[in-house]
């Protein structure tokens, strides 16, 4: 005689809600970064995929149980569908700690953001202000995130500032270079996120007192939370800069460096706060 051991439909179940979340959190994200799909969308459709691994993992983890006491097949099935279902819940935990680590904010900057004009504001025309950090607040979250000043000519700097630039891999949309009088240089340069979010930083080099200055403002488009993004890209540029220009001054050393300021003549101030 025969004996028929039942596969457990809750194992059934798991497999193909994990199965399914895997498409529905991957697909959306190539859509987005391409822009077939638009932000709101994209939102949507993100938090479906996540409602339906979760349901993946919790349908999992009662067929476990079920498994266990019972002795019907799907052990395969409800791993998998556990395991699946994990993955793709994994980046929605990984922001949503983000989230809570970081201030609601999309906009940074180390200088007044009338000096650090935005290309793209009319991809924010319909976007809510944006909260600003108060000095006190962007020095807690963001310490790295200053003006710079270095002792090298301005132009000097900006080449070294646009290589970086380069080198992050960013698109400039719009660059100058220091001009005569003191006119200040500037890039422009569109920042695409692993999500696919659309962000802009803004780099200004000008001239100060015994060499040039750079200031940065880093800004989401159309997203109610940058997550830190845009605060972490200005910090982590600068402290680029800063270990470039010491490479620089080092396999240099005979470099042509501006003119030291006249004894009277306050020394520059390293500028610090959120540019409000």
């Amino acid at each position: 005689m025969r004996i028929l051991i039942r596969t457990s439909k809750w194992a059934v179940l798991a497999r193909r809600l994990g199965g399914l979340a895997v498409p529905l959190t991957l697909v959306p994200v190539i859509m987005h970064r391409e822009r077939f799909l638009d932000s709101s969308a994209f939102l949507t459709v993100a938090l479906f995929a996540c409602l339906v691994a979760g349901l993946a993992v919790l349908a999992a983890l009662v067929a476990l149980v079920r498994l266990w006491y019972t002795g019907d097949q799907g052990w395969g099935r409800a791993l998998a569908g556990l395991f699946l279902g994990l993955l793709c819940l994994a980046p929605f935990a990984y922001y949503g700690s983000l989230a809570l680590r970081y201030p609601i904010v999309t906009d940074i900057a180390t200088a007044p953001r009338g000096q650090l004009p935005l290309i793209f504001e009319p991809d924010t025309a319909n976007m809510p202000p944006p909260r600003l950090l108060t000095a006190d607040e962007q020095q807690r979250y963001f310490p790295n995130a200053t003006t710079r000043s270095y002792p090298l000519d301005p132009l000097q700097l900006f080449a070294l500032v646009e290589h970086l630039v380069q080198e992050q891999g960013w698109d400039i949309r719009q660059r100058r270079e220091p001009g005569p009088g003191n006119a200040p240089g500037g890039i422009n340069a569109r920042v695409l996120t692993l999500v696919g979010w659309r962000e802009e930083a803004v780099l200004r080099v000008s001239a100060v007192a015994n060499g040039a200055a750079v200031d940065m403002r880093s800004a989401s488009i159309g997203a109610l939370h940058d997550l830190g993004s845009n605060g972490e890209r200005i910090s982590d540029f600068l402290v680029a800069l800063d270990n470039k220009v010491t490479a620089f001054l080092r396999d240099n050393p005979n470099i042509n460096q501006p003119s030291a300021a006249a004894p009277d003549e306050p020394a520059p101030a390293v500028e610090t706060g959120n540019g409000g």
